[in-house]
């Protein structure tokens, strides 16, 4: 069954300097029917104006993840870090025993364009952790490569949870299949452009819960970035 979200019915916050979507409750957009799904809790769609951004603010247990769509942005965390993410890269940060961190729009004249992503850790307190790799486009292209794993396979970024996450570009003839093994969920987020995904039209922001699925089929893209979120069967995180 694969269950629909579309991207006009996500939640809504607009502050002059971030506009944002949300696909599941955050800040001051609530529903009781999308609270999260599995382990996964937050997908925020964010587009920061130039020069502006997050001030320093706290997080603890929670595995968050930014992968950057357009323009650059930039992280300090109290753990000393600092990097600027770009479009193939994906930061990830375990928040666990606590840290504080801001994040700006890196340009003063371009907009940045972001999916910040919270999966929820299967052990809270954990040490604080910050990694970045970038993956670049020839590696996703036409399929689906894994960028976050608990065991960091195949050069993934390492999460604490029973979770995987791929991405992929998907143009024209381009397909993939993603075999689901039974008893798994999944959710799928179309960051851009126009994809089928099992038949099913999707557009920018789409996103479906996935149950009792044997695959997913992704095929008939037109500028489309696509993010696959491999999961536990929970119907909602644990807090």
């Amino acid at each position: 069954m694969i269950e629909m979200r579309r991207s006009e019915d996500r939640g809504t916050a607009d502050f002059g300097w971030l506009y944002s979507r949300h696909t599941f409750s955050f800040g001051n957009y609530y529903d009781l029917n999308q609270v999260g799904f599995s382990d996964l809790l937050v997908i925020n769609d964010d587009i920061v104006q130039p020069g502006q951004g997050f001030g320093k603010h706290p997080h603890r247990d929670m595995e968050i993840f930014s992968y950057v769509l357009d323009g650059a942005l930039e992280h300090k965390d109290s753990m000393g870090t600092g990097s600027v993410i770009r479009p193939g890269d994906v930061q990830m940060m375990s928040a666990g025993t606590g840290i504080t961190h801001s994040e700006f729009n890196h340009s003063g004249s371009e907009l940045v364009h972001f999916l910040q992503i919270w999966i929820t850790p299967k052990i809270k307190g954990i040490k604080t952790r910050y990694q970045q790799t970038h993956f670049p486009d020839a590696e996703k292209r036409g399929k689906l490569r894994l960028i976050v794993s608990p065991d960091e396979e195949s050069g993934s970024l390492p999460v604490c949870q029973n979770a995987r996450v791929y991405a992929g570009l998907f143009d024209g003839e381009e397909q993939a299949s993603f075999e689901l093994v039974p008893g798994r969920y999944a959710y799928i987020h179309v960051a851009r452009g126009e994809v089928l995904v099992n038949g099913i039209h999707f557009e920018g922001g789409d996103g479906a819960r996935v149950r009792d699925e044997p695959s997913i089929n992704i095929h008939a893209g037109k500028g489309a970035e696509v993010l696959v979120f491999d999961l536990r069967a929970n119907e909602l995180p644990s807090r």
